[in-house]
């Protein structure tokens, strides 16, 4: 029984780790352009980068789930569950990524912009070939802990009938009245996912650290 389990629910993983792959890159590519309006935007942008973290970071992930999914599509878009979920997982997530970044791009110090401006390069070049590289290596042992929240998150789109892992565990609980064993199994599944994910970017981190000098 416990390997019929596991063929069952492990097919919904591949949907888990697909959520997971658009909602983490889409929340990265909104995350990294508020953090930079956010530090290197004029007043009036940066309050608006400032605000968008603010709402987005106090409403719980479901809500804008059901919102962007029962609201917004089909009298403004047309989105799948899939879709739907994929895109506010990453929206919420994006208010997230957004400090982190801001956080690194701060640590990097103004010292680095000064001598870039004195090199020659101006506001944006400096940005893109100096600040942002380092940045973005110093963000990732805390981003790590972003893309753990956002793949068990990813469970959160079973609301919308995605059959992904909570999904197909909740359909076999039902049908087997083995809760303990359906939910235990997903349990491990998630468990292992998180846990391979961070590995990986452990490895990342370390290989892209900066160096130091002594």
């Amino acid at each position: 029984m416990l390997s019929s389990f596991v063929s069952y629910i492990l097919q919904g993983t591949a949907i888990t780790v697909a959520v997971t792959l658009v909602a983490l890159p889409f929340g990265l590519a909104m995350g990294l352009l508020m953090a930079l309006l956010r530090t290197y935007g004029g007043k009036v942008v940066s309050w608006f980068a400032a605000l968008y973290s603010l709402l987005l970071r106090g409403v719980p992930p479901i809500v804008l789930l059901f919102i962007l999914y029962f609201i917004l599509s089909g009298d403004w878009i047309n989105l799948t569950p899939f879709w739907a979920g994929s895109f506010s997982l990453g929206i919420v997530s994006s208010a997230y990524q957004m400090e982190i970044l801001r956080g690194a791009l701060q640590a990097v110090g103004g010292g680095q912009m000064t001598a870039a401006r004195a090199l020659g390069m101006n506001r944006l070049q400096s940005i893109r070939y100096i600040i942002l590289p380092q940045a973005l290596r110093l963000a990732i042992p805390p981003w790590s802990n972003e893309a753990s929240i956002v793949l068990k998150d990813s469970s959160l789109v079973y609301a919308l009938g995605v059959p992904e892992i909570l999904r197909r565990a909740q359909q076999l609980s039902a049908t087997t009245q083995q809760p303990f064993l359906a939910y235990g199994t997903a349990a491990l599944i998630y468990f292992a996912l998180v846990f391979a994910t961070n590995r990986a970017l452990d490895y990342l981190a370390e290989r892209s650290k900066l160096p130091t000098h002594s």
